[in-house]
């Protein structure tokens, strides 16, 4: 049985970002399910080409897996016009590389970048097979809440493109619950949708471990260090963190530490160094092989978005991370995630864009870390309970012998 997915930002465990898709396809290679998949040329989180990946189409085969690689137009982190000019372009070539790529039992479409999710309609009509469309964000209501989309036509046509999707799908897969409620609202029928939640593969994180090798490396040893993992993009409101940092300045033993990349991460710094934060270091992006040793390193992580309603419906994958490496979130995201971390007891919710309740909570944490720990080995349990990858790729496997019948 062979799946396509259609996916721009795939990345492997050698990359920085998520690995959910390199997860599910592998649980999904043990029970005889091949997915081929059409990703990017492109590191989506720094925009820059990636290695031996040159022309229009590059066949890869990386831990067993097909990867083919589709030209982008090398413009993501430029504007929000060039950012869309990207999107089409690996549109078009992703829908050539899906056309080429052998024997395919179904069609899997990813959203967000929505357009990536066309390329996939359009491959599984013209192969006549199934076309799953997968969920992972609300586009366009997320883009159209943080005023990145304002102009009516735009919105209309977004919309229009929403809904020409949702109805064309053969089946929808959505990875919070909040999003199978909105897609009940917007009238698809429930039996058309399963949830598969977002997840973490407990075993790649070890709890006890220190990280002494990181903490050395950054000149963290001796300081309790607070991390941020993931995408510094507009969205996820990484300036509430560094004006709790600032307000932080005076403790010498705390430390701020951000590990990732994305199109805000030269004003974040700018704006670091303009406020003077020596508690605050900028470690780049790193592969997510290296995150269980970073987050080892730490002493209690964060995670926040822009107070926006919809980010209420999110299950952020770096939130999953965190619990798995046992340590306590510091959480600035209400809605569906700040009940998982209340009903786990694995951190504390701050109201998001509060960087005073913010700054309190990580000085709590600093001052009660017997608390903290336990905070973290009871998120530890929860994600082993209830959001393991393995569960939820017998789902995804599941579902994908239900659709190719």
């Amino acid at each position: 049985m062979h799946i396509l997915l259609i996916h721009q930002a795939f990345v492997t465990p050698s990359e920085g970002g998520g690995t959910r898709h390199y997860e599910l396809a592998q649980h999904c290679r043990e029970k005889g399910q091949e997915l081929v998949i059409v990703a990017s040329n492109l590191n989506y989180l720094t925009g820059t080409p990636l290695p031996d990946c040159d022309g229009l189409f590059t066949k890869q085969r990386i831990d067993g897996l097909t990867v083919l690689r589709a030209y982008t137009y090398p413009s993501l982190h430029r504007s929000f016009v060039w950012r869309v000019v990207s999107f089409l372009s690996f549109m078009v070539a992703s829908a050539w590389a899906g056309l080429r790529a052998g024997p395919i039992d179904v069609v899997m479409g990813t959203s967000p970048p929505i357009f990536q999710a066309v390329s996939a309609w359009l491959v599984a009509a013209l192969r006549r097979r199934p076309f799953l469309l997968e969920i992972r964000d609300l586009w366009p209501e997320f883009a159209i809440d943080m005023g990145v989309l304002s102009n009516p036509l735009l919105i209309r046509l977004s919309r229009r493109l929403e809904s020409f999707l949702y109805a064309r799908a053969t089946h929808i897969m959505v990875n919070s619950p909040a999003y199978r409620d909105y897609l009940v609202d917007k009238g698809i029928l429930e039996k058309k949708i399963s949830f598969i939640s977002n997840g973490v593969e407990p075993k790649m994180f070890y709890p006890e471990d220190q990280g002494n090798a990181i903490r050395k490396s950054l000149g963290l040893e001796g300081k309790f260090v607070v991390t941020y993992a993931g995408a510094l993009g507009m969205a996820n409101d990484i300036p509430t963190a560094l004006w709790a940092a600032s307000k932080l300045k005076d403790q010498d033993h705390i430390r701020f530490l951000f590990v990732g990349d994305g199109k805000e991460r030269e004003n974040l710094e700018r704006f670091a160094a303009e406020q003077h934060l020596t508690n605050v270091i900028f470690a780049g992006s790193m592969p997510k092989a290296e995150m269980p040793h970073i987050l080892a390193a730490s002493d209690a992580c964060m995670a926040g978005l822009q107070n926006i309603p919809m980010f209420a419906t999110t299950y952020p994958n770096k939130v999953f991370d965190y619990m798995a490496a046992g340590r306590p979130t510091i959480l600035a995201i209400g809605g569906v995630i700040r009940r998982v971390i209340e009903e786990s007891k694995g951190g504390i919710f701050v109201p998001p864009g509060d960087h005073q309740a913010f700054a309190d909570a990580v000085l709590y944490l600093e001052q009660h870390r017997d608390e903290g720990k336990a905070m973290g080995k009871a998120a530890r349990t929860y994600v082993e309970n209830h959001f393991d990858r393995a569960m939820q790729a017998a789902q995804f496997s599941t579902l994908l012998t239900t659709l190719a019948k």
